[in-house]
């Protein structure tokens, strides 16, 4: 049976507890979707920072479990079969947690493909756009003198913004009232949106009241007040 001392990025960040899920992140909002869902799920794991100050995502030991260098990614050292299993991308880790635990995804079939389509929404819109966003308002590309960029990115955020105001009219959370991995996926994005970013006047976030009022809700929630600030940063 493989160990988790056969796996190399072990060797970069040791794991103090084997048995636990190992976590390899940074809280930005594509990490904090995985520690908030183990920290709603209270399955046991450890956290290990992936500091990219240091680029450490570029060292071979990160490339050894995840070639794409991003993070998150995870190893279960109890996985299906009882087998280690290594993860990489959001998406999967969150689908494979909601998987393992039994916990904020719908049993029905029906329910379940509806909340992966709205995760597949933020993992292909969302993400890229907010993000793109991000560097053309706050990073290198607020020195563009040309603002078209930065106005695409607008325009479509919005047009987002607009898709997921419209959904949540009438709901508590993405699929209704259940809360599910769809809700830690997006609001992560829409909280970095208008707080890191500083967009939220630029996209007119107050024309979107169900998205905020949802926000609200997220952010209030204990396990993600916790979840994102994990893994905490050196110093913190």
């Amino acid at each position: 049976m493989t160990s988790l001392s056969e796996f190399l990025i072990t060797k970069k960040w040791p794991a103090r507890h084997p048995d636990r899920i190992q976590l390899y992140s940074l809280p930005t909002p594509n990490g904090v979707k995985v520690s908030i869902m183990l920290e709603e799920t209270q399955l046991p794991y450890e956290p290990h920072l992936v500091r990219f100050e240091a680029n450490d995502q570029m060292s071979p030991e990160f490339l050894s479990l995840n070639p794409n260098n991003k993070i998150p990614a995870i190893i279960d050292p109890n996985g299906p079969g009882g087998t280690p299993l290594a993860l990489f991308e959001s998406g999967a880790i969150l689908l494979y947690l909601a998987d393992k635990s039994g916990q904020f995804i719908p049993d029905d079939a029906a329910g379940r493909y509806e909340t992966i389509q709205w995760l597949m929404f933020q993992m292909g819109g969302i993400g890229p756009m907010f993000g793109q966003l991000g560097f053309f308002n706050k990073f290198a590309g607020k020195d563009y003198e040309d603002k078209r960029p930065r106005d695409r990115y607008v325009a479509e955020s919005r047009r987002l913004l607009g898709v997921l105001n419209q959904r949540l009219a009438g709901r508590k959370w993405i699929m209704g009232d259940q809360y599910t991995i769809a809700d830690m996926a997006i609001f992560p994005w829409v909280r970095n949106l208008i707080g890191f970013y500083e967009a939220g006047d630029l996209v007119g976030m107050a024309d979107f009241s169900h998205v905020t009022n949802t926000l609200e809700a997220f952010v209030a929630r204990d396990a993600v007040a916790r979840g994102l600030q994990i893994p905490k940063r050196d110093g913190a």
